[in-house]
């Protein structure tokens, strides 16, 4: 499933090119996704100008004049990608959106749990996809003391406790498991149990890792592809992940181990993270 880094790459790939174009005409080719797409809603799009993309967690929002936000989440296996205009359609394609540039935002989901919909920008932040998320990683306001903070009460292994989209948005199943390693905790840890200074580590961590990824485009392991089709280059970096029964990268003579944790697949060393 893309994360966060694989949504602020794809935010940045479209940024330039999107900005300033304006939405003609909105296509819905086939409604069913996680939540059914409303084409009349969706319209509301028609004739208004891109005026800017953020992101939250792993949600895409396109802010356009008018006070309207298209919102995006890509779910499992959903591309986001700018095609021309007169390219055929292709197999998914839920959705298209025909911009005056004469290209076309495709939308296209194998595996059909992904979202968009069109809210009001001024009542995003109370909108039910929303008003329950916790803090972003990136921002100025994520740290040690923070989390520890967060943490106060709380006995969740660790590894669970950065997944929780209540208490951090964004930290996957994958980077969870890259920046626990890189921050030295045993991913079974329980929150009760880790110290303060502990936290500041693990929050640089987190930060680390993220920006790494993004730089590099992110990760595609199955299907994720930034809004020009490109895959993501992170994989080739992970330390951890779905590397079971290969060496510890640092070199301390044990190999990487795979538990289950939360239902998730977690890898970690079992020497350097005890």
């Amino acid at each position: 499933m893309p994360e966060l880094p694989e949504v602020e790459v794809l935010r940045r790939s479209l940024e330039r090119p999107l900005v300033g174009d304006r939405f003609e005409a909105v296509r819905v080719h086939f409604p069913t996704l996680r939540e059914p797409l409303c084409e009349r809603r969706l319209r509301r799009l028609e004739g208004r100008r891109v005026v800017g993309l953020r992101r939250r967690a792993k949600y895409l929002w396109i802010d356009a004049s008018g006070g309207e936000t298209l919102v995006v989440h890509l779910g499992m296996s959903g591309r986001l990608t700018l095609v021309d205009r007169t390219a055929p359609l292709v197999e998914h394609e839920h959705l298209g959106f025909e911009l005056a540039s004469g290209r076309r935002l495709r939308f296209r989901d194998p595996r059909r749990f992904g979202v968009a919909f069109v809210a009001s920008t001024k009542d995003l932040d109370r909108d039910r996809h929303f008003r329950h998320l916790g803090v972003e990683p990136l921002s100025p306001g994520f740290d040690g003391a923070r989390l520890a903070g967060l943490a106060r009460g709380r006995t969740a292994p660790v590894k669970s406790f950065l997944m929780d989209a209540s208490v951090v948005v964004g930290v996957g199943n994958i980077y969870a498991s890259e920046a626990l390693y890189r921050a030295r905790i045993h991913p079974r840890r329980s929150v009760a149990r880790i110290a303060r200074r502990r936290f500041e580590v693990l929050a640089a961590a987190v930060r680390e890792v993220l920006g790494e990824a993004i730089e590099q485009g992110g990760t595609t392991l199955n299907d994720f592809a930034d809004g020009e089709g490109n895959s993501g280059y992170f994989q080739v970096s992970l330390d951890v992940y779905d590397r079971e029964g290969q060496a510890c990268p640092a070199a301390c003579g044990a190999s990487i181990r795979r538990i289950v944790t939360s239902n998730r697949s977690t890898y970690y060393c079992p020497r350097c993270q005890r």
